[in-house]
């Protein structure tokens, strides 16, 4: 019976797909020398484990929308589920390497994007628990199907600047923000009564005034 154990080699942006998309390169070893493997239906769960860094005041500043004040991050600090992600692996025996594909969002409304986003440099540390099927060969060549145990993962540091990277490639110098519809509308009749050509000229227009305010 197939003994698979799992490994992220390196992350890469992929381009020219329809969303912003992560290349993890997943090595799956199994542990029985020369055993023919059919294929392996993979399901992963990742998890991003942000007590496992360090954050500068600056950093600290960023994440005050996800984590609250410094002082509390005892409380807060939790690793968090951040998305799942599943492939099918050809046949092989004893390793081989495939792409995971984690299709990321640049949607501010989701806490991912706004930890991502919150950090300049260093790593983002990541666990990935794997569950799933292996479809192999018994002794006499005959096919078996075994499920994949739950307590098999591993851990990996994602480079923030592979994440940005990616992300200036599909939102090159620009960010998405999604907002309530009649926010919007709101909006939108302003640019239309100002003539405003874009909406950074609408932001901009109303952004002296509500950093007035702040400082009050």
């Amino acid at each position: 019976m197939p003994d698979l154990s799992f490994q992220i080699e390196k992350a890469e942006p992929q381009r020219f797909t329809v969303a912003p998309t992560l290349l993890f390169k997943l090595r799956i070893s199994n542990s029985v020398p020369g055993e023919i493997i059919h294929s392996v239906a993979l399901r992963c769960q990742i998890q991003l484990e942000v007590a496992r860094r360090q954050y500068s005041p600056e950093h600290q500043a960023q994440m005050r929308d996800l984590f609250g004040e410094p002082d509390r991050w005892s409380q807060t600090l939790k690793t968090m589920l951040w998305t799942h992600a599943s492939v099918v692996a050809p046949a092989f025996q004893d390793t081989a390497v495939v792409d995971l594909p984690v299709p990321c969002t640049f949607d501010f409304n989701v806490a991912a994007t706004k930890y991502f986003h919150g950090l300049s440099d260093g790593d983002v540390p990541l666990s990935f628990l794997f569950s799933g099927t292996v479809f192999h060969a018994d002794g006499e060549g005959a096919l078996q199907v075994a499920p994949i145990p739950w307590d098999k993962e591993t851990r990996f540091k994602l480079p923030v600047k592979s994440w940005r990277e990616m992300m200036d490639i599909y939102y090159p110098n620009s960010a998405w923000l999604c907002l309530r519809r009649d926010v919007f509308e709101r909006l939108y009749q302003l640019k239309v009564q100002h003539g405003f050509p874009t909406w950074e000229r609408v932001l901009e227009s109303i952004l002296p005034e509500l950093e007035e305010v702040g400082k009050r």
